[in-house]
């Protein structure tokens, strides 16, 4: 069952405005395993303080967050377009942390943001978006099916929230020039 979200390109003002369910969405995620840099138990500072550099981030252009919303204007998800690269890179941005409260999932709310985040790309002139994602996870099956290119894998690169190692596989995704 599909689901139409509203995404929203959020303004550092907008992050601090919503960084409470920015949070909670943050520490769902992480609580239910998905690999985004964080162990368990994520607390509330560290979580604040996370998306706190995020707001200074989006404030000096470095990077873009889109979030999905429903009606009511409650988050369902957020995903992170990243510019701040070599000068040599111009073209190039980064896919990070693709986040869906894992209630609302499987509802094409993950599928929504990738597509406003590669729109939000070619707007911002990049072609050539790269990410990574725990090998062997739903996330890693998403990206395949939506049209990335997986260049390889790099075993133990990484914890899960709960300690245990994973293997890494970066994708990359070459977008239409506009």
């Amino acid at each position: 069952m599909a689901f139409t979200a509203e995404i929203v390109d959020l303004s550092a003002s907008g992050v601090v405005e919503q960084k409470e369910a920015l949070s909670a969405l943050l520490t769902a995620c992480v609580d239910g395993g998905a690999s985004v840099g964080f162990m368990r138990p994520l607390s509330r500072q560290k979580a604040s303080a996370f998306w706190h550099n995020v707001a200074s981030s989006i404030e000096r252009k470095e990077r873009q967050l889109l979030v999905a919303q429903d009606e009511q204007g409650r988050l369902l998800g957020a995903v992170q377009l990243l510019l701040d690269l070599p000068e040599n890179q111009p073209h190039r941005a980064e896919v990070a942390k693709l986040l869906v409260q894992p209630a609302v999932r499987r509802l094409g709310i993950a599928r929504q943001l990738m597509d406003a985040l590669e729109r939000a790309a070619c707007q911002a002139g990049r072609h050539v978006l790269v990410l990574d994602t725990a090998s062997g996870s739903g996330a890693e099956l998403f990206y395949q099916r939506t049209g990335w290119q997986s260049v390889g894998e790099v075993p133990d690169y990484a914890l899960m929230p709960d300690g245990t190692l994973c293997g890494t596989r970066f994708y990359y995704k070459i977008l239409m020039r506009t």
